[in-house]
């Protein structure tokens, strides 16, 4: 595998991973963001009233794109283990 392979390669593997956690990430950043300042407006700064909307956005998001996210993650894998034959050879 030359250097550009491997480059290749961990390129296309932070992009799967970007893709797969993203939506998750970005989900909880609105959720911690929207709760973080209704906290301010109310001047009620308890740590466990922003961890259960955080926790449920984002069981949410999982459970809407799953399905997605694991097709994503059988597509680089496939991919991976296909290149990995083609290199042996």
């Amino acid at each position: 595998m030359t250097l550009t392979e491997a480059t290749l390669l961990g390129r296309e593997a932070l992009w799967t991973v970007l893709l797969v956690g993203g939506p998750a990430l970005l989900v909880t950043l609105a959720v911690g963001t929207l709760l973080s300042v209704l906290q301010a407006v109310t001047q009620v700064h308890e740590q466990t009233l922003s961890f259960l909307p955080k926790l449920l956005a984002v069981a949410l998001v999982l459970a809407v794109g799953a399905g997605w996210m694991a097709a994503e993650l059988v597509r680089f894998g496939t991919r991976s283990f296909a290149h990995a034959a083609e290199v042996t050879r």
